[in-house]
């Protein structure tokens, strides 16, 4: 009688326990908000880079460059020469602080912001399934094998980012060939039908592998690092969840490492990737492979083995920034739904 006193008792606990748990909607809330944070303090960084790129080498018509708002990277077509974009207005700035400050007093803050709108579309639901999925994943695997979980993050990180990039490359690619062509909704509809028809449903998918080969060993890398750092720091401190400060920090070097370790990647996938729509911009057949190892060996054969690693600098003062803000603000939000969950349960 005592033993089945002490099961209700535990299956009690484990029941309140998953009651204060934030809910899949509330983890999407959470990942929503933490997406947009993330987006509006990290862009400026990317369109200041840009901006001062354009400077030093005009951007001709056709030609594609790589925007990133914090989130994801996204690929944008030049615009004819007399066209008003944002990336072809005169700055004659010095320096990347001096950009800042001139950007700011000659064409308003929200110019900080340029290129944004269009590219968070993509990159809110990216976020969503990509961290509402890892911690469902998680959870499940937990539950499943339930054993030491030091490799759960690796599988949970790897599925869930494999998972978000199948559903918005798709997307991503018809946003650009849009922005590109300047096209009606009809017009994309027979542009994309035609295609289909052409190539078949996979040429929707056209650059995801290359995005791939970067992010999963990144997202592994990322999540496995993280929540060993989130764990060895609330020991030290003797708490069992992360505040703001140790998801910060965890969030910061792990991706910081996960950015330097996948850097050649993120080379190869902006080599392709470019490749890929300059071809069809510029109506200029592809002759060379561009296979990830055919990339690699030409990378290597033009700029030495550290040309695989060119731009590493640029990419850490935007990656380590934009994981510390996104992890902290989603476990933030998703502390708030919890105690607000507690909450809500003690009500009478």
């Amino acid at each position: 009688m005592g033993r089945h006193k002490l099961v209700d008792k535990a299956m009690t606990e484990m029941s309140d326990s998953n009651l204060e748990k934030p809910t899949i909607i509330q983890q999407a809330m959470a990942s929503c908000c933490g997406a947009i944070i993330t987006s509006l303090l990290v862009s400026p960084l990317d369109v200041v880079k840009t901006r001062l790129q354009a400077q030093s080498s005009p951007f001709p018509k056709g030609k594609c460059f790589v925007y990133s708002s914090g989130l994801m990277d996204h690929i944008c077509v030049c615009e004819n020469g007399n066209s008003k974009a944002w990336y072809k207005k005169p700055g004659n700035f010095k320096g990347t602080l001096d950009a800042f400050v001139k950007i700011i007093r000659i064409e308003g803050i929200k110019s900080l912001w340029s290129g944004l709108p269009p590219t968070l579309i993509m990159a809110l639901p990216n976020a969503m399934i990509y961290f509402t999925l890892y911690d469902q994943l998680r959870e499940a695997l937990k539950y499943r094998l339930k054993k030491g979980d030091e490799y759960i993050p690796v599988l949970a990180g790897s599925l869930s980012r494999f998972s978000s990039l199948t559903v918005v490359s798709p997307l991503e690619l018809i946003r650009t060939r849009m922005q590109h062509r300047k096209l009606s909704y009809k017009q994309l509809y027979l542009c994309v039908s035609t295609q289909v028809a052409a190539d078949g449903w996979f040429s929707l998918w056209r650059g995801w592998s290359s995005t791939v080969l970067r992010d999963i060993p990144f997202s592994a890398m990322y999540w496995y690092n993280y929540e060993r750092f989130k764990k060895m720091m609330c020991k030290q401190v003797g708490g069992h969840e992360p505040t703001f400060f140790i998801a910060f920090t965890s969030g910061a070097a792990s991706g910081s490492i996960a950015a330097v370790i996948t850097q050649p990647f993120d080379v190869v996938k902006t080599h392709r990737q470019t490749a890929l729509w300059e071809s069809e911009t510029l109506e200029i057949p592809q002759r060379d492979s561009t296979s990830t190892w055919a990339v690699m060996r030409k990378v290597v054969a033009s700029n030495g083995i550290t040309g695989l690693f060119a731009g590493i600098i640029p990419r850490l003062c935007k990656v380590a920034p934009a994981c510390a803000i996104m992890i902290s603000t989603y476990e933030y939000g998703k502390s708030f739904f919890s105690h607000l969950n507690e909450k809500m349960n003690q009500r009478p």
